[in-house]
């Protein structure tokens, strides 16, 4: 079934390029750099592939993405030849139980569906006390909040993406060790590792 990211995958990378330049490109390395050099690891909504250069050449694993279009972008790129490719979403992970050491996400848990649900597949198929880092957007403190709760009105129907999601709270409520938590960008962006 076609996703909304289908529509957008040729244009993804040129509508991020600034936000890529001046925020994310230095958060994914320190997104990648938090992973264990040694293990196999998840990257649950690999997109068209941005977290590819930041990959240790010496990577081994899988990157997962639910958009057909993204994935076939991303498949195109340069990649650890250890990481593979698949097609699925987050909520429903083809993998054997305990079959990862660590799982990274960036900019994803603001579209799933339902987080909850891919939270659980996450604890399911990374062994127990297995690493989980995420970056992404988050409903910030303040006086900014209400804003989001605003922009969400708009960004759910438009791109299904939840402007005000709390992911650590999320993580949480999940039973994931929340061990670290560095917002940057006025608390938008939080840099989370867990611990499963």
């Amino acid at each position: 079934m076609p996703t909304r990211y289908d529509r957008i995958a040729p244009q993804y990378e040129r509508g991020v390029r600034h936000l890529e330049r001046w925020v994310f490109a230095s958060l994914r390395q320190e997104a990648l750099k938090a992973l264990p050099a040694i293990g196999r690891i998840l990257e649950i909504g690999a997109g068209t592939g941005l977290n590819f250069p930041c990959y240790s050449p010496s990577a081994q694993g899988v990157a997962t993405e639910p958009s057909w279009e993204m994935l076939r972008i991303a498949r195109d790129k340069s990649r650890p030849k250890g990481i593979t490719l698949s097609q699925n979403n987050a909520e429903q992970l083809p993998f054997a139980s305990s079959s990862f050491d660590a799982a990274l996400a960036t900019l994803v848990f603001c579209t799933v569906r339902s987080p909850e649900r891919a939270f659980a597949e996450i604890r399911r198929v990374v062994r127990s006390g297995g690493k989980l880092v995420l970056l992404e957007h988050v409903r910030p403190p303040g006086l900014l909040g209400p804003i989001f709760d605003g922009l969400n009105l708009l960004t759910v129907p438009l791109m299904a993406d939840h402007f005000n999601r709390r992911p650590v709270e999320l993580a949480r409520a999940a039973g994931l060790e929340v061990v670290s938590v560095r917002p940057s960008a006025r608390g938008i962006i939080n840099l989370i590792e867990c611990r499963v």
